[in-house]
């Protein structure tokens, strides 16, 4: 990995994470008495090779402005938007590329991510002098359901898994290409569900990098035990 590269990562975080049936953002419910937010921030801005990290966060988030956070001199606040690729794009606009030529885009619900992965992820991308994103092959039968009244309740056919990827985050790409693929898409009202997914509709390759299968997404309430599992893992082993 090119020791002299610095990166700066943008973290969507303006959702509210209806699944968690929480009374506060999903990003705010706390482990070992830190947010999910200030885990992921602090695990981002803990690796060596990333100097910044920009938040997108709501116009009407209450939390942020209470947390340590707030005052952390290496994080930038900017309005994150209604979707995802909206909160990205905003964070994309205040990098200056000349500084920045790569940025990585990281899930605000993903606290477990190691710096490990990170590593593998730059030296990779930065190797093939293309983009690319962690994930996971597949392991389970994939099953394709039929819909009946709304509701999923019927096999369809079974899905060949061989080639098949769960798709993790950090997703890194060079910042200008990103922008570019993300605004292209949006001018032809495409829809966009990850970073990669523009860059796919832009024609431009994606490296598919294996990352840890403890990379979850905190998404179901369910979810906050086995992340805190992870976290306290990882502690214990750094």
């Amino acid at each position: 990995m090119e020791k002299a590269l610095n990166f700066v990562a943008i973290v969507p975080a303006a959702g509210v994470g209806k699944r968690m049936q929480a009374n506060c953002p999903k990003q705010y419910l706390r482990i070992n008495n830190e947010s999910i937010l200030s885990h992921t921030v602090m695990k981002l801005l803990s690796h060596p090779a990333i100097n910044q990290v920009i938040l997108a966060l709501g116009e009407d988030d209450q939390y942020f402005a209470e947390s340590q956070l707030a005052q952390h001199k290496d994080i930038i606040r900017v309005n994150g938007g209604k979707e995802r690729v909206d909160s990205v794009l905003s964070g994309l606009e205040v990098i200056d590329d000349s500084k920045y030529p790569w940025v990585l885009v990281h899930d605000a619900a993903r606290p477990c991510v190691t710096h490990e992965d990170i590593d593998k992820l730059i030296e990779q991308c930065l190797r093939h002098n293309r983009g690319g994103i962690l994930a996971t092959p597949v392991r389970d039968t994939m099953k394709r359901g039929t819909c009946i009244e709304g509701v999923i309740n019927s096999i369809d056919h079974t899905i060949e898994r061989d080639q098949l990827w769960h798709a993790l985050t950090p997703q890194l790409y060079k910042t200008d290409e990103l922008m570019l693929a993300i605004n292209q898409a949006l001018e032809n009202e495409r829809q966009i569900t990850d970073e990669a997914s523009a860059i796919e509709q832009a024609n431009l390759p994606s490296l598919l990098v294996t990352g840890s299968s403890e990379n979850i997404k905190i998404t179901h309430p369910d979810d906050l035990a086995l992340a805190e599992f992870y976290i306290n893992k990882q502690a214990n082993h750094s």
